[in-house]
């Protein structure tokens, strides 16, 4: 590895506090923070707590009053209702200010947490930087999510106020919030003043007089009100992650050093310049969507993507080359179970030769593990780098990545580059020693966490500590299990529970989907451990075949037989193997294995709450029976 990357990385590594004071100079604070981090009483990080910045003023403001508020900022693309609009800074600026002062009219203040549930429209945005603008504090809870879901979230935070939507826009289907958000209003134990509800035309909702206001109405005689200055360890929104049972975990992010983390890793991690379009192709509902569509991309001064669509089916497989044809987008991050899709569908890549994609200077993707053949693929079809990074909902940003704002390292398929710098990443066995180069062993994280990464848990740092911060000492256990090359290259192999034990050798659920997923016919795949009473477990695979395969489903379950024995060994012992239509996913696009895992052991399916679609289980529960499994 040469010099540029490891000279940037050893000057983080030497003083992580002047580093980070460096970096923080990239932002224009209200006052400037003169301590990188403190240690609370319960012996956890915050950053920049001395400083007084706004993460609102640094999204839109700041570049107003540089003279830039002619320039695009949010640009909403919407297939399923067939619309689009664009906002410069200055129309966001004045949007968010108004909407702000709407919210400090219903006697939203500093430290106030707001529920957003909401669709993929600019109103979504618009809502949470007006509480960034004032202080509040916002949940995005994921559109659409039931209602007992919902009320869960409600019941956590403890909102002053609800904003909301009529319907929610999907393919062929519209989904009406309201009703959702009524019942689970009703079921919530902790009553909220009022809700702010958007009219879409799709559905008009009825509103209830003492507690519903409604928002084009609201907005008709607003007052903007301008951005209030918090400490850099103010909570800027709780982010919810799903949880199979019990209270749920409210992820915590603070304003300083978040801010400070989103404008470092739009140099850093994705190479970008102001005024470069910045497509992420995710939801809001997720840290990639509060990350990288809403706060870094506005921080940074670039235009921003707000996609109400599909990768495919709104119209077609093509969907994400036209949007990047039509706004000349920079820069594309998705997930890999996008491209997937997009392969399954179109194996030949014919929608990507449709359009013009010239301006497209990188693929980056991450939310789940890059497989090989997904990035070759992409490689081979696009001729673009295809990016990988690793991250989680609790960092906020890459924890590794090619850092190509530093310097464009070479990739290797199946690893997600290097440590990001800001991410002390170490590889650890079970006695806690560091693993050689090449073994595989937990990933961790050593502390302080960088900025932007989460302080605690909402309301629970006892749950915060034993989940993160136990395991090791002085260390963050991210919960993948993985390695460090001889050259400084991490490769991820899974969450650590997806590592089996077969007749007492540990083997890598991940290594047997690379090489399930090689196969030319596969389009997708999910390898498990299941119950054996002999080897105590034993390897199954899911395997989701390409549109355009015909050929003997038997026979590629065969041949997936044999090439795991040879690249791995007769200990794989993979025999069982199915070919399905299609595999339990959130709606991020994480294919559940331990729900799989369950039903095939006959155990209770614990769904998690962000499964897109639960009457799969039906389905495989019906194919498990024919095929006497």
């Amino acid at each position: 590895m040469s010099g540029e990357y490891k000279q940037h990385y050893n000057e983080f590594k030497q003083n992580p506090a002047a580093f980070w004071l460096s970096q923080s100079k990239r932002l224009p604070w209200y006052q400037a923070p003169e301590t990188a981090y403190t240690q609370d009483e319960n012996g956890l990080y915050h950053w920049y707590a001395d400083g007084q910045l706004n993460s609102c003023f640094l999204a839109v403001d700041q570049h107003v009053i540089a003279g830039h508020g002619d320039e695009t900022a949010l640009i909403y693309d919407s297939p399923v209702t067939n619309t689009a609009r664009s906002y410069s800074y200055f129309e966001l600026q004045q949007e968010v200010a108004k909407f702000a002062g709407v919210m400090q009219s219903l006697g939203v203040t500093k430290g106030d947490r707001v529920v957003i549930y909401m669709p993929m429209i600019p109103e979504a945005v618009i809502g949470m930087l007006a509480c960034a603008r004032i202080g509040a504090i916002h949940s995005v809870v994921f559109g659409g999510f039931a209602a007992h879901e919902l009320a869960v979230r409600i019941d956590d935070a403890k909102p002053k106020l609800v904003l909301s939507a009529s319907c929610g826009v999907e393919v062929n289907t519209v989904i009406e919030y309201k009703e959702l958000l009524d019942n689970a209003l009703e079921s919530a134990s902790y009553k909220v003043e009022n809700c702010i509800i958007y009219q879409r035309e799709q559905v008009t909702a009825p509103l209830m007089p003492e507690r519903d206001i409604d928002w084009a109405v609201a907005m008709q005689t607003a007052t903007g009100v301008d951005p209030i200055p918090v400490s850099g360890d103010h909570p800027l929104y709780i982010l919810y992650t799903s949880g199979t049972t019990g209270t749920p975990k409210g992820v915590v992010r603070e304003n300083g050093g978040h801010a400070v983390a989103m404008h470092y890793s739009m140099e850093t991690v994705y190479g970008m310049k102001p005024g470069d379009v910045f497509w992420t192709a995710s939801d809001i509902g997720w840290v990639v969507g509060h990350s990288y569509i809403v706060y870094a991309p506005l921080m940074y001064r670039c235009a921003t993507i707000l996609f109400e669509g599909k990768p495919v089916r709104t119209p077609d497989a093509s969907a994400f080359w036209r949007v990047v044809e039509q706004y000349k987008v920079t820069a594309l991050f998705s997930a890999p179970t996008a491209f997937r899709a997009i392969k399954k569908e179109d194996p030949n890549a014919d929608g990507f030769k449709q359009y013009d994609t010239s301006s497209l200077k990188r693929l980056f993707l991450a939310g789940e593990r890059l497989d090989p053949p997904t990035y070759d693929w992409l490689k081979e079809k696009t001729g673009l780098p295809v990016l990988d990074h690793w991250w989680q909902t609790e960092t906020g940003w890459a924890i590794a990545c090619n850092p190509v704002g530093i310097e464009h390292l070479p990739t290797k398929a199946g690893s997600s580059t290097v440590a990001t710098p800001g991410f002390d990443v170490r590889i650890l066995d079970m006695n806690g020693d560091e693993c050689a180069p090449n073994e595989q062993g937990a990933v961790v994280i050593k502390l302080p966490l960088p900025p932007g990464c989460l302080p605690t848990i909402w309301q629970n740092t006892e749950r915060f500590k034993a989940g993160y911060l136990s395991e090791y000492d002085g260390y963050y256990l991210s919960g993948d299990g993985g390695y460090i090359d001889d050259e400084g290259y991490l490769f991820i192999m899974g969450r650590t529970d997806d590592v089996i034990n077969v007749a007492g050798h540990r083997l890598s659920t991940g290594e047997m989907e690379e090489i399930v997923a090689a196969h030319p016919a596969v389009a997708e795949c999910a390898v498990f451990g299941v119950n054996d009473a002999l080897k105590g477990q034993n390897p199954m695979a899911m395997v989701v075949l390409k549109n355009d395969f015909h050929g003997s489903h038997k026979e590629v379950e065969q041949q997936l037989v044999q090439t795991v024995r040879n690249q791995i060994g007769a200990i794989a012992c993979l025999k069982n193997i199915m070919c399905v239509e299609r595999l339990p996913k959130t709606r991020s696009g994480k294919i559940l294995r331990k729900n799989l895992r369950q039903l095939i052991d006959g155990e209770e399916l614990q769904i998690p709450s962000t499964i897109d679609d639960p009457s799969i289980f039906e389905e495989l529960t019906l194919q498990l029976a024919e095929n006497k499994i």
